[in-house]
C-alpha cells in the first residue's frame, strides 16, 4: 500500500458528508478532527506510544496486549450513535500484529460496546470466533444491548471472507444502515454468502447515561477490559451514517 493510495484516503474522509471524528494522530496528536473534537485518553498498563511511522500522516499509535484509548460517555455524545433508524460507519488503518497472552481472542478495533452490563451499541471487530469465523473483519451492532435471543453472546455481525493479513497496513471498516451491515477489507465489501452482508434491523441500542465508552482496541467484557488488539493504528474514523459501496471504494481508490 503506498503513501499516495493512504493519503488520498485520509484527505477524502475529511471531506467525506457525515464525519463524526477522524483520528489521523498527525504530529501525534490523540484529538479527533472533523465535526467533532474529541481527545482519546491511554489506558491499561504503561504509556501507549505514538510512533513516527505509518502510511498515513506519518504516525500511528502503538498499542500492546491489555493496552487501549477510550472517551468517558459523557464526554462525546457525537459517537453516542443509537436508535432504530440510527447509520453508522467505523473505518480504521490498521497493521495487526500476532497476540501471546490470548492469540485466538477476538480483537476490538474500535466501538461502543459494554458487554459487561448489556449495553452493546456498535463496534468494529477482527477475528471474531463466531459462525466458523476466523482472521475477518467483522461489524458488530445490537439493538438490544444483551445477546442475541437464544444464544450466550450477541451474534449478530456483519463477518467478511478474507483474513486480514498481519504486519501489513490494512483498510477495514463497516457500516450499517438500519436494515445491512457490511464488512469491508481495502475498501472493498468482502463479500461472503450469509453473513456479509448481514441483515439486522433492529436498529442500535440506547444505553443511556450509563452506557458504553468509546474504547479504541479493547472493549469490557466478563467484568473486565479483554479483545484487545494490538499492533499499530493509523487513522480511525467514525461518520453517523452509512457510506454506500461506491463511497467505500472511492475513498481507497487512486
Amino acid at each position: 500500500m503506498t503513501n499516495k493510495i493512504v493519503n488520498q484516503v485520509t484527505d477524502k474522509i475529511l471531506n467525506t458528508e457525515n464525519l463524526v471524528c477522524l483520528w489521523d494522530f498527525e504530529d501525534g496528536s490523540l484529538y479527533s478532527k472533523g465535526k467533532y473534537r474529541y481527545q482519546l485518553q491511554p489506558g491499561g498498563p504503561g504509556s501507549i506510544e505514538v510512533e513516527k511511522t505509518g502510511p498515513s500522516t506519518g504516525f500511528s499509535i502503538r498499542l500492546e496486549e491489555e493496552q487501549y484509548l477510550f472517551i468517558p460517555r459523557s464526554d462525546c455524545p457525537g459517537l453516542n450513535i443509537y436508535g432504530k433508524n440510527a447509520q453508522v460507519t467505523v473505518l480504521a488503518l490498521v497493521k495487526r500484529e500476532p497476540k501471546t497472552l490470548m492469540p485466538d481472542e477476538c480483537e476490538a478495533v474500535a466501538g461502543m460496546w459494554l458487554e459487561s452490563e448489556r449495553k452493546r451499541q456498535y463496534c468494529l471487530f477482527l477475528n471474531l470466533w463466531i459462525h466458523d469465523s476466523a482472521h475477518q473483519v467483522c461489524g458488530h451492532v445490537s439493538g438490544v444491548g444483551g445477546p442475541t435471543e437464544g444464544e450466550k453472546w450477541c451474534m449478530d455481525a456483519s463477518i467478511g471472507k478474507t483474513p486480514v493479513l498481519r504486519n501489513e497496513w490494512t483498510w477495514v471498516g463497516f457500516t450499517y444502515d438500519g436494515l445491512l451491515v457490511k464488512s469491508y477489507l481495502n475498501g472493498a465489501l468482502d463479500l461472503r454468502e450469509g453473513r456479509n452482508p448481514y441483515a439486522y434491523s433492529q436498529g442500535l441500542f440506547d444505553g443511556g447515561e450509563k452506557g458504553a465508552d468509546f474504547t479504541v482496541g479493547a472493549v469490557h467484557r466478563m467484568g473486565e477490559m479483554g479483545n484487545f488488539f494490538k499492533g499499530n493504528m493509523g487513522a480511525l474514523a467514525v461518520f453517523d451514517r452509512a457510506l454506500n459501496e461506491l463511497e467505500m471504494n472511492n475513498l481507497y481508490a487512486l
